[in-house]
């Protein structure tokens, strides 16, 4: 185990825990640093997700196949070509139960897996039993979504909002009781005085660093810079790479019925735009796996 700056008796006496507190705390530590071990791909097949947000399918009630996703399945289509394995998700097949935010109150009362919905139990929903490992398995992630609202689809809301769990959680301290805050604080206190940001995992565990990000939005309104933005700022600071010319928006005119928006958002020359990006997103992917996912620096005290 990574030698700590505190003793056993000047922690225990500053968190006020003891021995089998403490050992529990330096146990989830040396996990996470295991892990934050294996969290690099190179040697592996490239792997690239297409994360679709759209609640549309042509034998619904819209009774039309979604602009964002035939756009993403074109894209992953050209990733394909150019030598990765590729899985389009459509997040409305899935469970995915909302966020409860547990992170808002301490940040070691969110886990991975998370514990709000425990892998493998009946709370389990399909985000703790599926898509976590999908996640974890890709090299890129393509995410695609309809502008509704000036916002991005609700599915894809929630799912971002899942993906915290991903971005540093950890073990908890008390397997049989995960919520207890105020040990969770005491965790918290705990990384806070240990995490060292030369060790990868120390702290907490940032685990889409070093994924390269895609993104594609459809619209008829002007609604595209405000989803991409927003995706942008929140993947990017999950510690995803954004590789130049990775985001895409087709859009109509407001001069046009939305009846007419098809054949313009999903024609030739927006499926040539996806081809650019799948090209961008692949050469990202060679590029990330020519550094690990711990060059890329970020203060592990932080979630």
């Amino acid at each position: 185990m990574p030698r700590l700056k505190f003793t056993d008796a000047e922690l225990k006496r500053k968190l006020g825990v003891d021995q089998k507190t403490l050992d529990r705390f330096k146990a989830v530590r040396q996990a996470a640093i295991e892990e934050a071990k294996k969290l690099d791909r190179k040697g592996t097949a490239m792997k690239v997700l297409g994360i679709s947000g759209s609640a549309r399918e042509e034998m619904g009630m819209a009774q039309e196949e979604s602009n964002s996703e035939r756009l993403l399945k074109v894209c992953l289509k050209d990733c394909q070509n150019l030598g990765a394995e590729t899985e389009l998700v459509q997040l409305r097949k899935y469970n995915i139960q909302h966020c409860k935010c547990c992170y808002s109150s301490v940040n070691t009362q969110c886990h991975f897996y998370c514990s709000c919905y425990p892998k493998g139990t009946p709370q389990g929903d399909d985000m703790s039993n599926l898509m976590y490992d999908k996640i974890l398995g890709a090299d890129a992630i393509i995410f695609a979504t309809p502008v509704n609202n000036f916002k991005m689809s609700t599915l894809m809301a929630a799912f971002i909002d899942r993906c915290i769990s991903l971005d540093g959680s950890l073990q908890p301290a008390d397997p049989k009781s995960p919520k207890d805050k105020a040990l969770n604080v005491k965790h918290m206190k705990f990384i806070e005085l240990t995490a060292d940001d030369g060790m990868p995992g120390s702290g907490f565990v940032r685990r889409f660093s070093n994924k390269v990000a895609g993104i594609i939005t459809t619209g008829h309104e002007e609604g595209a810079s405000m989803v991409i933005s927003s995706l942008f700022m929140t993947l990017n600071n999950f510690g995803m790479i954004f590789p130049p010319f990775s985001h895409m928006y087709a859009m109509s005119s407001v001069c046009y019925p939305t009846y007419a928006d098809k054949p313009i958002v999903t024609g030739e020359c927006y499926e040539d735009e996806v081809g650019l990006l799948a090209q961008n997103v692949m050469t990202g992917v060679r590029l990330a796996r020519s550094v690990k996912s711990s060059d890329w620096k970020n203060d592990y005290q932080a979630n």
